[in-house]
């Protein structure tokens, strides 16, 4: 069991949060896709020869401008150099400008058979501060469009935490998204980077990232309107109806293996992680040009592996296996951590059941980087 993730960075503009490595030049595409299709080729060998993909993912960038020649010639090469479950779940990113009657009709002959969408508000001066490429009224077409295709297998992005006057425009855009029935929501606080231009434009006084305590309320009312319309929260950023999870993100967070392909992409064996390089003209010389793939290899020490483990799990709703951490992993939580697993459970920010599973409560997420960076392995 492992995925794939494919990386195609292009973008039709750039949106002002986004540190994701991306190009908005869209000449090299071709030659890119030409790229990728080698770098499997190059790199089968990084999964074992028996491995089956259950999961397949084109993320960005906008994966959706990719044509439907590119599409084709990047899953035949993948179907040529791994084998591919019956019932793999082949994830496919798009931008709801792109999702066209043409395009989404498209898409639907082609194997892919899960779309995340983008649309990250329906507010449209929201968009706009954002600088996304669609407009409101496209955040609603774009889905609608996509159901009537046939997808049923749907997620939406949204973004909160964006500076109002109040919450208002963050319940419109929850009872706006909860309207579209889709089986998946993925959730995110606006974050400012300082390499994007909400980061530039904070350091110059011209942008003001919404206060702490505004940023939590909204994730409150997220939980609780996701809870009062049966979604469930199966990790801190995605919700679900039941049992409709992401299978790719999921395997991720369980710590199961993945080939990354393309520029900036992280692939990530069990015992080590690669990080090909974020540059798309080096990267495709290197690939086509000399046969190899740019990229650094970062070695995984036992305390490495536990720390990973650490913090992809106390993501989700399943929690951190502290048996799991001393059998196979090393640490014993309990004997070095103890003193703060108590006081996390006396404050109510964590819960360490008989089965030995240490979970956040929903006081607990809010400050889940904090508490793993406390419990990490130095």
């Amino acid at each position: 069991m492992a995925g794939l993730y494919l990386h195609i960075p292009f973008c039709k503009q750039a949106c002002h949060y986004c540190d994701f490595h991306f190009s908005t030049s869209l000449g090299l595409k071709s030659r890119l896709t030409e790229a990728m299709v080698r770098e499997l080729e190059l790199r089968r060998s990084y999964l074992p020869a028996d491995t089956t993909l259950n999961t397949i993912y084109f993320g960005g960038g906008t994966p959706s401008l990719l044509t439907a020649t590119e599409l084709d010639t990047l899953l035949t090469a993948v179907h040529r150099h791994f084998r591919v479950a019956s019932d793999a779940e082949i994830t496919l990113e798009a931008n709801p400008d792109d999702l066209t009657d043409a395009k989404v009709r498209e898409l639907a002959a082609s194997p892919i058979n899960r779309l995340s969408i983008g649309l990250q508000s329906f507010h449209e001066p929201h968009l706009r501060m954002m600088n996304r490429a669609h407009s409101a009224e496209e955040s609603t077409a774009g889905v609608r469009r996509a159901q009537d295709a046939g997808f049923e297998n749907i997620s939406v992005d949204l973004i909160y935490g964006v500076p109002a006057p109040d919450h208002g425009i963050w319940e419109q855009d929850m009872a706006q998204a909860f309207a579209l029935q889709v089986p998946h929501l993925s959730c995110y606080a606006l974050t400012i980077e300082p390499d994007t231009v909400f980061g530039r434009q904070l350091q110059k006084g011209k942008f003001w990232a919404a206060p702490e305590e505004f940023v939590a309320r909204q994730f409150e009312l997220l939980l609780q309107e996701m809870g009062r319309h049966g979604y469930q929260q199966y990790e801190i950023s995605n919700f679900c109806q039941p049992g409709r999870e992401s299978r790719h993100n999921s395997a991720y967070w369980r710590g199961v293996p993945y080939l990354g392909l393309g520029p900036s992409a992280h692939s990530f064996n069990g015992s080590s992680r690669q990080y090909t390089v974020a540059h798309n003209h080096q990267y495709v010389a290197a690939v086509l040009e000399q046969g190899t793939v740019p990229a650094t290899v970062e070695y995984l020490s036992p305390r490495d592996q536990a720390n990973e483990y650490l913090m992809t799990s106390l993501r989700t709703a399943q929690g951190c296996n502290l048996v799991r951490l001393r059998t196979e992993l090393g640490v014993d939580l309990r004997g070095e951590k103890g003193a703060y697993l108590r006081e996390l459970e006396q404050t109510g920010l964590a819960h360490l059941d008989a089965d030995e599973y240490l979970r956040l409560t929903d006081a607990g997420k809010l400050l889940a980087d904090h508490i793993t960076l406390e419990l990490f392995q130095g």
